[in-house]
């Protein structure tokens, strides 16, 4: 077994914890299912949000493992979606001019486009750094 690259950030990890009840933290460790039932649920009604304090060791190492580390950085990519995503800067960030373009013109294809993309985004920056690296 291979050693795992940091990915993803504690810190930053902690910071959306604070908002957990979003399930901001879910979302960027790679978990957008428990992230969207903490987003309906106001984080188990903030029993789950609670549990997560202590989870979110343990939800970083997996995202280590399960995601490819290269040149594009998943904290930096988080940030651009979560406050430019509607303008789409964290696609064309990641290189994805095109689509970039079309969000910026669309607000995030009317919105949508940025929600499949807090679904996706981990997997849409391994797929990038796998052929950049």
């Amino acid at each position: 077994m291979t050693a795992p690259s940091d990915t993803h950030s504690k810190l930053v990890g902690y910071a959306l914890w604070i908002f957990g009840f979003t399930g901001a933290h879910r979302f960027y460790y790679g978990k957008p299912v428990t992230g969207t039932i903490w987003f309906f649920t106001l984080g188990l009604l903030g029993i789950g949000w609670l549990i997560d304090l202590f989870l979110i060791p343990s939800m970083d190492r997996q995202a280590d493992f399960r995601f490819h580390a290269g040149p594009v950085n998943y904290t930096v990519a988080w940030v651009l979606l979560t406050f430019l995503g509607l303008f789409g800067v964290h696609r064309m960030y990641m290189g994805k001019w095109l689509t970039g373009l079309l969000y910026l013109v669309t607000l995030g294809l009317f919105g949508l486009g940025w929600l499949y993309d807090y679904w996706t985004l981990n997997d849409q920056i391994t797929v990038v750094n796998r052929a950049k690296g």
